[in-house]
């Protein structure tokens, strides 16, 4: 899963079909899911899989109130299109029927 680098990146990406996973480093829920994410990305390969550490870019995080990790924002066309989000640890049919479900 690619690592955003900058808000500008951030702007520019989700120009395009794009699931945001906002984590962090020291967040155990957000790695129990990280060996399957793999999978996910193949499975929904119309999206680009972009991750945000929330430590780093919490003015993004505030901006799109996202405060509960992990949490997941699908993106296009710079709009919303659905969002994933609290603080409860997720699984991966979970986020699965998420993104099954943008496209309904």
């Amino acid at each position: 899963m690619k690592q955003l680098t900058s808000i500008e990146e951030f702007k520019a990406l989700i120009k395009d079909p794009t699931i945001v996973m906002f984590t962090a480093s020291w967040c155990p829920d957000c790695h129990f899911i990280d060996p399957d994410l793999p999978a996910l990305e193949e499975k929904y390969n119309h999206y680009q899989f972009i991750s945000v550490d929330r430590d780093e870019f919490i003015d993004l995080c505030q901006e799109v109130g996202v405060m509960g990790i992990p949490s997941f924002i699908a993106y296009d066309n710079e709009v919303e299109l659905g969002r994933y989000v609290g603080k409860e640890r997720k699984t991966i049919p979970e986020i699965s029927a998420f993104i099954d479900g943008l496209n309904k």
